[in-house]
């Protein structure tokens, strides 16, 4: 006998939320490209304009800096960190994405509103620009898709 297990249901109406996006300006084209696909994602989902903040920061290093002081404003309802890390011929490139992952991560695993990982980390500028909306798909919007997921599934879970 299936004993009937409770099922958290989330949605994608974006409708009342306040979202904070904080994006790399380092490899503008491909990051530009990630803003706009957020956005767009945004407020095809029912976030207005007014609703949604950006802080424009130099590289994916500072993103983690900028997200925390968004989630420690209690302004927010989540937080979209975007940015573009492209493989040189230096350790640099494993520097920064560590630092970038793993301070998403911890401000994620905080709990306090989602923070969605947007930063591309790829071998090639083709590669990234794949990813941004210039050649195919948009990780950008797709982050987008995924905050407002995000915070309605908190709201099932308080």
């Amino acid at each position: 006998m299936m004993t009937e297990v409770h099922t958290y249901k989330t949605s994608l109406n974006g409708e009342g939320m306040r979202i904070a996006i904080a994006v790399a300006d380092f490899n503008t084209t491909v990051t530009a490209g990630l803003l706009s696909g957020a956005v767009s994602k945004l407020e095809a989902l029912g976030v207005n304009a007014k609703d949604i903040s950006v802080a424009h920061v130099p590289g994916a290093f500072e993103l983690t800096g900028v997200a925390k002081r968004f989630v420690d404003s209690k302004k927010f309802d989540a937080v979209i960190v975007l940015g573009a890390v492209i493989r040189g011929e230096t350790p640099h490139f494993d520097c920064v994405v560590n630092a970038a992952t793993n301070g998403t991560a911890a401000l994620a695993a905080n709990g306090q509103i989602p923070v969605i990982f947007g930063v591309l980390t790829t071998d090639t500028v083709d590669q990234a620009m794949s990813r941004s909306g210039l050649k195919g798909g948009n990780k950008g919007a797709d982050c987008a898709e995924s905050a407002v997921e995000m915070v309605n599934l908190y709201k099932e879970l308080a």
